[in-house]
């Protein structure tokens, strides 16, 4: 079972290698762990998650 995991004020945590594909059909693919999927747009990394919610302030 994957296991999906909803944080406040923050990224979207998925345990096991994952695809992410975006609305513009491009496929992003990690092996990792756990991936942080934004959740915010604020990511430089976008669809993966860098932290920007934490350093940047959402864009109007």
């Amino acid at each position: 079972m994957t296991n999906i995991r909803v944080t406040d004020d923050g990224p979207v945590l998925v345990e096991g290698p994952v695809e992410v594909t975006g609305a513009d059909g491009t496929t992003v693919r990690s092996e990792r762990f756990v991936t942080a999927i934004c959740a915010c747009r604020r990511s430089k990394i976008y669809p993966l998650c860098d932290g920007g919610h934490r350093q940047r302030k959402r864009e109007a």
